[in-house]
């Protein structure tokens, strides 16, 4: 589906059938997953399960995360997942779990031009850390999760806006926005200059709703209450 957009969607996910039909739909430009995500689909086999998702995806950019929680351990998880492929980003928490800033490790890492998809982050504190420690020269995502600062009920938008700004002080990095709820994140991300939302399959599948009249989308809402209503046997 062509979209009059400049961000670029990523689909979310652990789901290899999943990578797939949104590559042959042509509705991705890259791809992204976490641990969550993948105990959720019952992978306990990591390498194996992204050596598979990265022959699916065909070069396309992808995302894996560290799992360590001590920061030499991330180092080494970090250096061994960025030797699976070009098109890999390595992902690396904002912090680890007892708050310590992972940018010491950011530095390290981009310096030595690990790509990196730095996660987790909330704040713009936590952006301008981030950016700071990315080296100019070696290409970076600064993933924001927008849709957790609204779950708070604070409209991300302006801090997007601003996290942008951050950002542009390092050329390579592209700024992320994680964790939409909803498929209007997409349009709402893209004005902010965002460069890329990740998106979950739920997410993608309503892009198919994109401009379709409300009239007509009124009309089926009704005929779903009835059909419900009928298929339920429901008397009075």
């Amino acid at each position: 589906m062509a979209l009059s957009l400049n961000i670029a969607i990523y689909a979310d996910g652990a789901d290899v059938r999943d990578m797939v039909a949104a590559r042959d739909a042509g509705l991705v430009r890259g791809f992204t997953t976490n641990p969550t995500l993948m105990r959720k689909s019952g992978i306990s086999d990591y390498e194996s399960f992204a050596r598979e998702a990265l022959a699916a995806t065909g070069g396309m950019p992808i995302s894996f995360e560290v799992f360590a929680d001590e920061f030499e351990e991330m180092e080494r998880q970090a250096k061994l997942i960025a030797t699976w492929g070009d098109s890999v980003s390595v992902k690396i928490p904002v912090t680890n779990t007892k708050g310590a800033s992972s940018a010491e490790l950011i530095r390290r890492l981009s310096a030595a031009g690990v790509k990196l998809n730095v996660t987790a982050i909330l704040t713009l504190d936590q952006v301008r850390e981030v950016v700071d420690a990315l080296h100019p020269d070696t290409p970076a995502i600064v993933s924001v999760f927008a849709g957790r600062i609204a779950d708070t009920g604070r409209d991300p938008v302006p801090l997007m806006r601003e996290a942008k700004a951050i950002c542009s002080a390092k050329p390579k990095a592209e700024l992320l926005w994680a964790s939409p709820r909803e498929l209007l994140n997409i349009f709402q991300a893209d004005e902010c200059g965002c460069d890329i939302i990740t998106c979950t399959n739920e997410i993608l599948k309503k892009l198919a709703m994109v401009g379709k009249p409300l009239d007509e989308l009124s009309l089926d809402t009704v005929k779903m209450f009835y059909n419900d209503a009928a298929a339920a046997g429901f008397k009075l």
